[in-house]
């Protein structure tokens, strides 16, 4: 299966990114317009999203998408919140990404590939398994894979080789996936032809 068929974009254009702003937004932006970006989904904490979510109608190249970066503790709050119903969720992952996928508590679960658990013997401990996957595709959930997770990595090897596992393993259960920076740093991001050419290596 081609990478371009394996990858879901979240808006339909696809020179699209996922950040995490720290009140640097124009500058997410002012690098995105460099790099040829259309679509921009700024993650805020689930506590602040309503103070920091910010509007940015006045412009016209760039479409900017405000979501929830959740955890565990507050995703079902989000969920129970009907005007909060058609905000795009997104949660890091964690001991608790089963519970999660079966509440379909999240539109996106990202950078599984940075879990704590040392690999076995014959197989990387990539937090991602066929049941989580099969949650995966029954709830429609996408699988998220960070630039950020590789940049910031101390051991870069292993966070690769837990990357592969889990896109071999997407590519198996047909699992949507959605690759971006994830970045909270502007200079982290890199352009959509970068990402494309990384991950297809992987």
């Amino acid at each position: 299966m081609e990478m371009q068929k394996m990858i879901i974009i979240l808006s339909n254009n696809k020179m699209m990114d996922v950040v995490i702003p720290d009140n640097n937004e124009e500058e997410f932006i002012a690098i995105a317009r460099k790099l040829g970006y259309k679509t921009l989904y700024f993650l805020y904490d689930y506590d602040n999203y309503q103070s920091k979510k910010k509007n940015f109608a006045d412009i016209q190249d760039i479409k900017i998408v405000n979501g929830i970066l959740a955890d565990s503790k507050n995703l079902k709050k989000i969920k129970n919140k009907t005007e909060e119903g058609s905000v795009f969720v997104a949660a890091k992952s964690s001991d608790k990404d089963m519970e999660v996928m079966e509440g379909s508590l999240a539109n996106l679960i990202f950078s599984f590939e940075e879990n704590q658990r040392k690999d076995f013997i014959h197989q990387r401990a990539s937090g991602l398994n066929h049941i989580l996957c099969s949650l995966a595709r029954k709830n429609n959930i996408a699988i998220g894979f960070s630039l950020s997770s590789i940049l910031n990595a101390k051991n870069t090897h292993e966070i690769l080789g837990r990357i592969i596992q889990n896109l071999r393993m997407c590519r198996q259960f047909k699992v949507k996936t959605a690759i971006a920076s994830f970045a909270k740093n502007p200079y982290e991001t890199r352009s959509m032809h970068d990402l494309m050419s990384l991950f297809k290596i992987l």
